[in-house]
């Protein structure tokens, strides 16, 4: 039996010390596959071999069963796969503005007084919305200043639930670009 193949299985026998034995026999080998993982990316990636051989040496020694060592490898690069395409999704998202936190209309203090200026610039947008979308108008006042759910304006309106929610949706995206100044299709 291989060494790696009798560490596994000590590993799986429930041994604490086996997974501290198994590192420095695999470390080469994973740094190798990692290295060819890594050359098939585009340069100036913020993960390296290094960092990836032990992001997937981690998620490898948990609660995993692994028959041989081929095994074993062949899940390593199949964790390698997966932590460099969380990676390109990470960054995907972050390009599209994923790193922006979305602030809710309901969640705008209205006794804070740090909030007079936006306040009144929500107002303001407000009034112009209600000039050419009077409904959807109302159901941000009904959301934002009198605190009912979207089930609950819905009701009050007389629209259906999904109605309701594709008014929310324009009308916050509306008043966004009112508050913030941007220019766009929505005005």
């Amino acid at each position: 039996m291989n060494e790696v193949t009798r560490i596994l299985s000590a590993i799986e026998a429930g041994d604490q010390h086996a997974a501290a034995d198994l590192l420095p026999l695999v470390y080469n080998e994973l740094r190798q596959l990692a290295a060819v993982h890594m050359a098939r990316e585009k340069p100036g990636q913020t993960l390296d071999a290094t960092a990836l051989v032990h992001e997937a040496y981690l998620r490898l020694v948990g609660d995993q069963h692994f028959d041989n060592r081929r095994h074993f490898f062949a899940a390593a690069a199949e964790a390698m796969r997966r932590i460099l395409v969380e990676s390109a999704r990470r960054k995907k998202r972050q390009k599209r503005g994923g790193d922006r936190k979305r602030i809710d209309l309901a969640d705008i203090s209205v006794a804070a007084p740090e909030q007079d200026e936006r306040l009144l610039a929500l107002d303001e947008a407000l009034e112009r919305l209600a000039a050419v979308e009077p409904q959807k108008a109302e159901l941000v006042k009904l959301r934002s200043f009198a605190g009912l759910s979207l089930d609950a304006a819905a009701d009050l309106l007389g629209i259906s639930p999904s109605t309701a929610d594709r008014w929310w949706a324009y009308a916050r995206a509306w008043l966004h670009v009112e508050i913030n100044g941007e220019k766009s299709e929505l005005s």
